[in-house]
């Protein structure tokens, strides 16, 4: 019986560790854009708003990214979907990052234009 035990945790042990590398670029790829937000949050290219927004796609990515390893086998067509999702999401991170709303005060509202002051 403990045995049985034993070998059903190490299958489970093992199996999780697989589990967990299904899809090493896609994750390597979620760590990198991760960071881009980031740096755009701390240098004010990106507004708190924004980045809700964009974490909020992530969130969706990593939800979609569970369904498909769900089985434990990412199918082409899955790993594809994933890929195609992820590259929308670095797409609107560009976006956000080059737009012309800033925030570089950190205050939690978009800058206006600064008012050049009078002589």
């Amino acid at each position: 019986m403990k045995f049985n035990v034993l070998m059903v945790s190490l299958l489970v042990s093992l199996s999780g560790s697989a589990f967990a590398q299904v899809t090493p670029k896609l994750d390597q790829h979620e760590a990198n854009q991760e960071k881009r937000i980031e740096q755009g949050v701390a240098s004010g290219q990106i507004t708190p708003r924004e980045e809700r927004r964009l974490k909020a796609r992530e969130a969706r990515l990593d939800n979609a990214e569970a369904r498909a390893k769900a089985d434990g086998n990412v199918t082409g067509a899955e790993r594809k979907h994933l890929n195609k999702m992820a590259a929308a999401d670095s797409k609107a991170i560009h976006q956000q990052k080059h737009d012309r709303q800033k925030d570089l005060n950190h205050d939690g509202k978009r800058d206006l234009k600064a008012v050049p002051a009078k002589p």
